[in-house]
């Protein structure tokens, strides 16, 4: 069961960023490449989950919802890979190790 808490850690301070960006920067591309990532984090969540099912993806809720969309795609994937199981332990720690970086990328980009 891999530890989790990094990537908790990074969602919820680019969540909280998000939600304080002031609109005119959400406009200019954060809350479009928040909800790219959140949109990722779920169906990377949804893979795990269920494999032989076709994932959904996350609607576009608008630019003020986009650090609330994080936070529960990023839960989610947290959930999903702390529930995984031992069978995919190497990919389930992959998954994990790709997933911060993807956030602590986006977490750098934002002004």
């Amino acid at each position: 069961m891999p530890d989790v808490i990094s990537l908790l850690t990074a969602v919820d301070r680019l969540a909280a960023r998000l939600r304080a960006l002031p609109q005119s920067a959400l406009e200019r591309g954060a809350a479009a490449e928040g909800l790219a990532l959140a949109r990722e984090l779920s169906l990377r969540a949804q893979r795990l989950e269920a494999p032989e099912r076709e994932p959904l993806e996350m609607p576009d809720a608008g630019i003020f919802a986009v650090g609330d969309q994080l936070a529960v795609a990023g839960h989610d994937l947290a959930e999903a890979l702390r529930t995984a199981g031992t069978a995919g332990t190497e990919r389930t720690e992959a998954e994990l190790v790709e997933s911060v970086r993807r956030v602590t990328a986006m977490a750098e980009s934002i002004p």
